[in-house]
């Protein structure tokens, strides 16, 4: 029987909850997510749990925030001048906003607080300090990709460009 091993690719279909029951990622009515063991490109948590998995196997683990994305860090806390928010922003606590780095590069930054003077934004990924818990089934294992590069995972033809 055909087990999951480092350097293998897994197709994998998937729920991700939080604690709390709200599901926050899902591969139902996509593609199944394809897994490359070993490549890093995943939280080291969910890899380390298809590890010798068989093909239809079935799964339920919880990842600690450790082994998911991480603890909160509350260096990852940024105070924004309100002069720095254009002006026809109406920015509100919870929403996702895009800092610009230095270098140019974007990244997304969740308002946690506001008033007339700054705004506290939180640049922790999304997930961080939380416990998943991942309800899993192995539906492929090939020793090369079954999905083309730069494909999508939600199934549409945006070449891996959409936001899903």
């Amino acid at each position: 029987m055909e087990k999951v091993e480092n350097g293998s690719y897994i197709s994998v279909e998937y729920t991700g909850t939080l604690q709390s029951g709200h599901v926050f990622d899902s591969s139902q009515g996509r593609h199944p997510l394809e897994v490359h063991m070993g490549a890093g490109k995943m939280i080291k948590g969910f890899e380390s749990q298809l590890l010798g998995m068989a093909l239809n196997e079935k799964k339920v683990f919880t990842l600690s925030p450790e082994d998911a994305y991480g603890p909160k860090n509350a260096d990852m806390m940024q105070l924004v001048p309100r002069s720095e928010v254009p002006p026809d922003m109406d920015v509100q606590v919870g929403m996702i906003v895009g800092l610009v780095t230095p270098e140019g590069n974007q990244v997304p930054a969740r308002v946690v607080q506001l008033d007339d003077e700054e705004l506290t934004m939180d640049l922790n990924h999304p997930l961080a300090g939380e416990s998943l818990t991942f309800e899993i089934e192995i539906v492929g294992i090939s020793s090369t990709p079954t999905q083309e590069a730069g494909s999508c995972p939600s199934g549409c033809d945006c070449s891996g460009d959409c936001c899903e």
